[in-house]
């Protein structure tokens, strides 16, 4: 498996796309990371990025195994997990699945381990997105408080629709929203930092609290007042500055 590395620190981190996007959607980031203490890897789902055509059961459990052989081929017995949206669910069955090798957890408008709670219109525009670049547009649109310019919405959809398999971007949708293993990591004495995005209506700081701040003990909470849900784009130095001063202190 062929990886995209920044980085050759000691500090392994894994990195996880979110649901729109793939191991080259973090680009506005990599600038600003410190490539002597950190050593970062990005991933793909199986059907994403490097591994479009690759079939599976896409599952967040089957995501999150295929997180861990990454590890091993890569000879990192323990390291840090930083997850975007749905990558936020994955890192957490990560942990799930292998606490001992997990040094910190930093997700970014992270998915809960409950899943997320959908009314009927919104699963409807939610479940069309597979086959409608516009329904993509809408929800990037109001993920992030409808305020950014509609060429980078162009932009992330263009991204999202050529970095993604149609079946296998269909079927991480009921993954991310309707897994719940929330029992599992309940009371985990993991260090995690959670970063919540002010404009992001679904997975803001309010939902952040009820969620990850009733689960974990000893959750970090930083609420970002310039970003929605994709802070990587959106205040990519601030997201860099935040992430490497908390993984610098695990």
């Amino acid at each position: 498996m062929d990886f995209q590395r920044v980085g050759t620190g000691a500090h392994t981190v894994l990195v996880l796309h979110g649901w729109f996007g793939s191991s080259r959607s973090w680009q506005a980031l990599l600038p600003h990371l410190d490539r002597e203490r950190f050593g970062y890897v990005f991933l793909d789902y199986r059907g994403y990025g490097e591994r479009r055509g690759e079939t599976g059961q896409y599952s967040i459990a089957e995501a999150a195994a295929d997180v861990l052989t990454a590890a091993d081929q890569l000879g990192a017995e323990r390291f840090s997990l930083l997850g975007h949206s749905m990558g936020g669910s994955v890192m957490q069955r990560v942990y799930a699945d292998a606490p001992q090798r997990i040094r910190a957890l930093v997700g970014v408008s992270p998915v809960p381990a409950g899943g997320v709670p959908f009314d009927e219109q919104s699963w409807q525009l939610f479940s069309s997105a597979a086959d409608s670049p516009g329904s993509r547009r809408a929800i990037i649109d109001f993920t992030t408080g409808n305020r950014l310019t509609g060429t980078w919405l162009d932009a992330m959809v263009r991204h999202s629709m050529e970095h993604s398999d149609r079946d296998a971007f269909a079927a991480y949708l009921p993954a991310w929203a309707r897994t719940d293993f929330h029992t599992e990591i309940q009371g985990a004495d993991v260090p995690i930092q959670v970063i919540a995005g002010q404009h992001d209506p679904a997975l803001g700081p309010e939902t952040m609290r009820a969620t990850f701040g009733a689960w974990y003990p000893n959750l970090e909470l930083q609420t970002f007042p310039d970003a929605g849900h994709y802070a990587m784009d959106e205040s990519p130095v601030t997201l860099a500055t935040s992430v490497e001063r908390f993984l610098g202190r695990h």
